[in-house]
């Protein structure tokens, strides 16, 4: 069945092993940059083969998996400026911002809304 949906296997191990690789270093400064090296590909085709197995680019996967990362944070209880530098922010402004662009919600918002 994999062969007849996918018959590239090449491909499907390196959109796979970049997600991987996201997801265990999130928390890291990371680009497209550094992806390609990883890959070993280039990072035009990179971004061309991630977004058609995920639909998005890696840098949106990046993005999604830290907030997402940031709301387990924040409702275990860490604080907003110390979620914010854990998964990989360097700026609490941009983290603020596109914390409630993703959420609807600022992180403060967020925050006192899980703790009733």
């Amino acid at each position: 069945m994999k062969e007849d949906c996918y018959s590239n296997q090449w491909q499907l191990d390196t959109v796979i092993g970049l997600r991987n690789y996201i997801n265990n270093n999130f928390s890291e400064k990371l680009n497209l940059d550094l992806f390609s090296r990883i890959r070993f590909v280039s990072k035009y085709h990179l971004l061309r083969l991630f977004k058609r197995y995920y639909g998005q680019t890696p840098n949106q996967y990046l993005i999604n998996k830290r907030i997402e990362k940031a709301k387990e944070y924040i409702k275990d209880g860490l604080s907003i400026s110390d979620t914010c530098h854990e998964v990989g922010f360097e700026s609490l402004s941009s983290f603020n911002s596109l914390f409630k662009r993703k959420t609807g919600f600022t992180p403060r918002a967020y925050q006192k809304s899980n703790f009733r």
